[in-house]
C-alpha cells in the first residue's frame, strides 16, 4: 500500500510541476504580448489605429498647409529606443510660414515641382494634431490609412504615440 502511495504522489508531483510550467510559460507570452510597443494614433474619444513600433518603421503625414494652401508631407521614423520618432524629412510646393528652408533644417533639394527638407532628424517624444477646416489631414501608417477629416471633428485632438500593448487594451492612454 505504501508503495502505491508513493507512485501516486510522484504521479500528483511531475502533474504539478508541468502544470506549473505551462502557466508560467503562458503568463512570459502574455507579459511578453503586453509589453511590447504600439504606434497609436488616439482620437480625444478613443483609438483610430495602431501598428507594430519597431525601430525604424515609418509613417507619414499630408495635408493642406493653411496659409499656403499647397499639399505638405511630413515623414517620420520610430526611433531607435522605440520611445518616440524622428522627423525624418519634409516635402512641400510652395514657400511660406512654418515651412522649413534654413540649413539648420537639413538638407534643402528639389525633387520636380517639390521642395524637400531631408535629414531633418528632430526627436519627438509625440505628436499632436488639431484637424482644421479644408486640411485633409491624413496619417499614412504601414498598412493604414486615415483620413481624420473622416474619423473626428475638427479642432479635436490626435496624438500619435508610441504606448505598451496593455494601454490599448484598457485603454489607458
Amino acid at each position: 500500500m505504501r508503495r502505491k502511495a508513493t507512485a501516486e504522489g510522484k504521479r500528483r508531483a511531475f502533474f504539478n510541476a508541468r502544470f506549473f510550467l505551462l502557466v508560467a510559460v503562458i503568463a512570459l507570452a502574455l507579459l511578453w504580448t503586453a509589453t511590447r510597443p504600439r504606434l497609436a494614433v488616439i482620437a480625444e474619444d478613443g483609438l483610430l489605429a495602431s501598428c507594430p513600433a519597431d525601430a525604424g518603421t515609418e509613417f507619414s503625414t499630408r495635408f493642406i498647409h493653411s496659409v499656403q494652401k499647397t499639399p505638405v508631407e511630413e515623414f517620420f521614423a520610430v526611433n531607435n529606443a522605440r520611445d518616440g520618432f524622428v522627423l525624418l524629412r519634409t516635402r512641400y510646393r510652395s514657400f511660406g510660414v512654418g515651412l522649413p528652408f534654413l540649413p539648420t533644417d537639413g538638407s534643402f533639394r528639389r525633387e520636380g515641382d517639390a521642395f524637400v527638407m531631408d535629414g531633418m532628424n528632430r526627436p519627438l517624444p509625440e505628436i499632436q494634431f488639431r484637424p482644421g477646416l479644408s486640411t485633409d489631414l491624413k496619417i499614412t501608417l504601414p498598412d493604414e490609412e486615415i483620413l481624420l477629416a473622416d474619423r473626428v471633428p475638427i479642432g479635436s485632438l490626435v496624438r500619435v504615440a508610441i504606448l505598451p500593448r496593455w494601454r490599448l487594451w484598457t485603454n489607458l492612454w
